[in-house]
This record gives structure tokens, sequence and C-alpha cells, in this order.
């Protein structure tokens, strides 16, 4: 069942049965995952999902996700750019909302 009082703590699904299994497998790996991509925009000027995934070394179906999970939770934003995929569309370039520059400064 869907609690969507868990997400973006959680990883989130859709009300079928596969997407529920894949949220309950990755559930354990999603905040190692998060935290990995959120370190990896944070020392950037924006990065697009594949981007992460490429420099992580992870698939873009594990990392997708859980950089929406970080904008839900504040941590990162849509920047406003947009370049291309591996796929040939236009992506989001997810950017920090604490830059690994400026969090030394925060109080």
């Amino acid at each position: 069942m869907n609690d969507l009082f868990r997400y973006p703590s959680m990883p989130g699904a859709q009300d079928r049965d596969t997407s529920q299994a894949e949220a309950d497998q990755i559930a354990p790996t999603a905040p190692q995952l998060r935290a990995q991509a959120l370190a990896v925009v944070e020392r950037s000027n924006g990065l697009t999902a594949d981007e992460v995934a490429g420099r992580l070394g992870l698939s873009i179906l594990s990392i997708r996700p859980r950089l929406t999970e970080l904008a839900h939770l504040g941590k990162v934003r849509d920047g406003g750019g947009r370049r291309t995929n591996q796929s040939g569309r236009k992506a989001i370039v997810w950017v920090p909302v604490f830059p690994a520059r400026l969090q030394g400064q925060r109080k």
C-alpha cells in the first residue's frame, strides 16, 4: 500500500504491484543513494539526472527518483536550465539549495 505520508523520506510508488515492489526493494538503499546524489549536486553548478548517475557510476533508474525525492525534501531544486540527456530529450538541470561552497557559511 502506498503511504503518502512517508514520501519523500521513503521511496514512493504508483498504485501498481510492480511499482510498490520496486519501492520496497530500493527502500533500504534509497537514503544512501540520496546522500550520494546530493553530494555530487552540491559540488556542482548543476547537473541532470543522467550526469549525476554517470558521475556515480549508477543507473539513471536508481538516481532519477532520488533527485525527485531530494527536490521534495528541499535539498535540490530545478535550476531552470535544460540539457539534452542520453535519450536525446531535454532534462532538468538540478542545482543544490545549499551548495558545498556555502555550507560553511550557514549558521
